[in-house]
């Protein structure tokens, strides 16, 4: 009989269980209560309740486990010197969505040279951010795959449904039954619509295919997830962080019932990829802020301990430590520069 199959599957492996990897590395209280009162001071914020502004900072993607630890070390201090004016979450990025092709993060390739060890991935990613949340320090991501949030949601205060995949519906369905704040990048084209539509879809129950925590195939039913925000990030057409793309996407929020208040996003299409300009951008931010807009809730920086990027080679010693391997970041000392330039902002506002 012809095979009708698989005719493009070289081999499956074993996924670990949510179950057994949650019994080897269980979040504890002190890692819970970081995570649990992030995400309520976020909610806060977003509701307008908080005046603070919530800052996602830190690394396109982590890499290598002991850069981020140093890199969560020092930005531990901006986010104590800083509390009173700004909610400091890192961003520890595992998944990474590509053009074509490339390196996709620490989960589906822990090792930096194409072995794809999944297994090592989950377990070194929920191994950091249980080290982060224990340190105090809450940790802010983009989910990709649906079936990911079993191993480390419960260690996240904060995610991102990024521009290629607010549209999805799976992505959505996801978004619905998540127990943390989540941002909705607007579409590649740099309009609202798509991140809008997102918004109100995932506020929304949903039944769909998904794991359990035993691994198990199952039927998801969720709530709805109502803590949702619009992240401005621009697009192939342009840029959308100046006063008057944010109000115009403020309006539309408004009519759609979904609030004014929203997040600019300092990288991608707002700095036109090119790293340092994500300090105009956010410069701009600041001076909103300083004028009385309450239309912005927060703003997301790509930062790491040393500035640009490098790309990955076979001989992985020869890697820079502390330095990104997808998109260029600005350097920790510009970080804590901007930072407190919006800290002033925010303490001066009109």
């Amino acid at each position: 009989m012809t095979s009708t199959s698989d005719l493009h599957v070289v081999e499956t492996r074993p996924l670990v269980p949510p179950a057994l990897l949650h019994q080897d590395l269980p979040i504890d209280d002190d890692a819970s209560k970081t995570v649990a009162l992030t995400r309520q001071s976020i909610k806060s914020i977003l509701k307008g309740e908080d005046p603070r502004l919530l800052v996602i900072v830190g690394p396109c993607s982590v890499h290598d486990l002991e850069a981020a630890q140093e890199y969560a070390t020092q930005l531990q201090i901006l986010r104590k010197r800083f509390s009173a004016q700004l909610e400091v979450v890192m961003r520890v990025y595992f998944e990474k969505p590509r053009t074509t092709v490339g390196w996709k993060g620490l989960i589906n390739d822990p090792h930096l040279n194409g072995s794809y060890d999944i297994n090592t991935g989950l377990r070194r990613a929920r191994s950091l951010l249980l080290d982060l949340a224990r340190q105090g320090m809450p940790a802010a991501t983009e989910l990709l795959d649906p079936v990911v949030p079993q191993y480390i949601a419960d260690l996240i205060s904060w995610t991102a449904i990024g521009a290629r995949t607010t549209e999805s519906q799976t992505h959505r369905e996801m978004a619905s039954g998540l127990s943390m704040p989540i941002g909705y990048k607007n579409g590649t084209d740099g309009t609202a619509t798509i991140a809008i539509n997102a918004m109100q879809a995932a506020a929304r129950p949903h039944h769909f295919l998904g794991i359990n925590k035993e691994g198990q195939a199952s039927i998801v039913s969720t709530t709805g997830n109502p803590d949702g925000h619009l992240v401005l990030r621009g697009g192939k057409n342009g840029t959308n962080y100046h006063s008057e793309a944010v109000q115009e996407v403020a309006n539309e929020l408004s009519k759609a019932g979904l609030g004014n208040r929203l997040m600019v996003d300092c990288s991608h299409g707002n700095s036109h990829k090119n790293f340092r300009r994500q300090s105009d951008v956010l410069m701009d931010v600041a001076s909103q802020v300083s004028k009385g807009s309450s239309n912005i809730m927060g703003v997301m920086i790509e930062s790491h301990l040393v500035e640009g990027n490098q790309k990955l080679s076979n001989d992985l010693s020869a890697l820079t430590y502390g330095q990104s391997v997808t998109d260029a970041c600005i350097d920790i000392e510009t970080t804590s520069n901007l930072l407190e330039n919006l800290a002033f902002a925010i303490s001066t506002c009109a």
